[in-house]
């Protein structure tokens, strides 16, 4: 971490533990520079970083100032409370008509599921990309079967070691993006009729997932800041047949929901006394914006119960679709399913990734794209505060780039996306992140493409439209 970074970190921490409080003037940069023995530019980076961030402000010919958190309006949603029992799915061609509108890119993609395109190194990945099909040693298209290429696992083994967990590169089965990986998990362990436990809400891709391979799914519920419901989830293995849980533990989609690290090792202590497999959806754990990463959940699995499943589209590679599994015990089954379905993953994408995680210079990637992310969520947020009508409730995810929102109870937000639509504007209604159509006066909105004043009048749009439904 650079010198500005580090100081940004410590003057957030103090703002997070109360030390500074909203208002507080913050040491000039002279001060600063005396205090921390820092150059002026490292002062004036680290109050730019805390500015985008929203978390100070500077007031003319004053100085830099604390600045209320953005949010303050908006209370935390409660715990969910979703129907008991299992459900059989039928979501698919519901999920497919409303999600059709964000392949428009005239339209305002605020229900859409991507972060911008803009923010990934595209043209550097290319000479990658180019310079990897140039070299291509024709064998690869043999060596490089399932599990994949063998420097790629490699290189993933070795991020996977820098976040705490052993694990080997055998256990990883490179795949054609994360929707494969999760996809092989779920037929690795399960049968058609079979019941698996999911989070409500949960990603609508899942339960399109668990509908298309004829599973049943029981739902628990979840906390929009802390993620699944271990009390519940207890209950549900105890007295229904589970054979697995889908679950997303960082950042989850829709709730951007964060489960604590204690939580997550209680998780899989409750795992593995039932026996019973995690597919962890993982594909936002790169970003957050806090100090440190979370709890790599593969770090406290000695039982090899958890299939971790990532992909590059999210982080680094939007349209590669590369992705991949850390299996587990289930290795050997995924890298069959694997070969049995869809044989291989392209090769020379496989080589390229390889390279650029190798001498591409990820870690200032992410970095870069974790700041600009942050800065865009304090832009939506403020938004939010500005046009949403009194009722709204949201909770602050710590990473990832969505906002769950709950409306006030009459808001219809099915209603709501037809209407935003003919307004230019997409929005991903409750209803479609639950097995029971659920949550239908909640939304989800994305913060992953850059603050513009088409956004911002598309959030007025779309706080005028909420209004005229109360």
């Amino acid at each position: 971490m650079s010198r500005y970074q580090d100081l940004a970190e410590q003057t957030e921490k103090l703002i997070a533990d109360g030390v500074l409080r909203a208002g507080d003037r913050l040491p000039s940069v002279r001060q600063a520079c005396r205090t921390h023995k820092v150059s002026p530019i490292t002062v004036t980076q680290a109050y730019y970083l805390l500015e985008g961030r929203g978390l100070i402000e500077a007031r003319p010919k004053s100085g830099y100032f604390v600045r209320a958190r953005l949010g303050r309006n908006l209370p935390e949603p409660d715990m969910t409370r979703p129907v008991g029992g299992s459900t059989q799915l039928e979501v698919s061609d519901f999920i497919f008509q409303i999600l059709d509108s964000v392949r428009d890119p005239a339209i305002v993609p605020l229900g859409s599921s991507f972060p911008s395109p803009y923010l990934y190194p595209l043209a550097k990945l290319g000479r990658f990309l180019a310079n990897a099909a140039r070299r291509l040693d024709p064998l690869a298209t043999v060596t490089d079967l399932p599990p994949g290429n063998e420097e790629l696992r490699r290189q993933l083994a070795l991020r996977y070691l820098a976040h705490g967990a052993p694990v080997s590169p055998q256990e990883i089965v490179v795949t054609s993006g994360a929707m494969e990986g999760l996809n092989l998990c779920l037929q690795a362990v399960t049968r058609p009729g079979d019941l698996i436990a999911i989070e409500s809400p949960t990603f609508y891709a899942g339960l399109q997932a668990s509908e298309r391979l004829g599973l049943k799914v029981i739902e628990i519920p979840t906390h929009p800041r802390e993620g699944v419901s271990l009390p519940a989830l207890e209950d549900a293995l105890r007295h229904h047949p589970v054979k697995a849980c889908l679950l997303m533990l960082n950042f989850a989609n829709p709730t951007g929901s964060l489960v604590p690290d204690e939580h997550r090792k209680d998780l899989i202590e409750l795992l593995r006394r039932h026996d019973v497999p995690l597919i962890e959806d993982d594909v936002y754990a790169e970003l957050y914006f806090g100090r440190q990463a979370p709890l790599c959940t593969k770090a406290v699995d000695a039982d090899g119960l958890v299939m971790h499943v990532s992909s590059f589209s999210k982080c680094l590679a939007p349209g590669y679709r590369v992705g991949w599994v850390a299996a587990g015990r289930y290795a050997g089954r995924i890298q069959r399913l694997k070969l049995a379905t869809s044989l291989a993953t392209t090769v020379p994408v496989q080589i390229a990734l390889a390279d650029y995680l190798k001498h591409g210079g990820y870690e200032n990637h992410l970095r870069q794209l974790r700041r600009k992310l942050a800065e865009q969520e304090v832009a939506l947020i403020a938004a939010i505060e500005r046009h949403f009508p009194p009722g709204t409730r949201l909770a602050r995810p710590q990473g990832g780039y969505f906002v769950w929102l709950e409306l006030p109870r009459q808001v219809d937000t099915l209603l709501l996306h037809q209407q935003a639509l003919a307004h230019g504007i997409s929005i991903a209604p409750g209803p479609i992140f639950s097995a029971k159509r659920e949550f239908g006066h909640w939304l989800r909105l994305n913060f992953g493409h850059p603050d513009s004043e088409r956004q911002q009048a598309a959030m007025a749009t779309l706080g005028q439209l909420i209004a005229r439904q109360l």
